[in-house]
């Protein structure tokens, strides 16, 4: 991982550590094939208490791992920052298929790309069936 890449991931993780610090809260999400390579990222700003992650924006990484990526990774920060988050939260996994239901795949299907989430609880990592 290159110095630049690192200290934007450093940064991120910084403001994740510090717990909820208030709105607007930034949500960072990592998704993949499996749980072994993130393909996509996905950063919602949330601006109040019950309210719906608006704006998101995704970041995608065929060739690479959007957790080691320097160019996601500061993207990630930019957007965070451009929307004056207070608070970060993240969990450092990846937790489901990149794929989105409904857009990518019918509603109340599986992916078809994606075995490994098939039957999978996305939190946990654990069969589910």
């Amino acid at each position: 991982m290159t110095l630049k890449a690192q200290w934007y991931r450093d940064k991120l993780a910084k403001k994740s550590r510090k717990g909820f610090c208030g709105y607007p809260a930034a949500t960072v999400a990592f998704y993949g094939p499996d749980d072994t390579r993130a393909t996509k990222v996905s950063v919602g700003i949330i601006a109040h208490e019950g309210a719906d992650a608006d704006p998101v924006e995704r970041w995608f990484c065929l060739a690479t791992d959007a957790r080691d990526d320097p160019e996601v990774a500061e993207a990630m920060v930019r957007f965070i920052d451009l929307h004056g988050a207070r608070s970060v939260v993240s969990v450092n996994r990846i937790i489901g298929c990149p794929h989105e239901e409904g857009i990518d795949y019918p509603e109340g299907e599986t992916c078809p790309l994606c075995p490994f989430w098939r039957n999978r609880d996305r939190w946990s990592g654990q069969i589910i069936k």
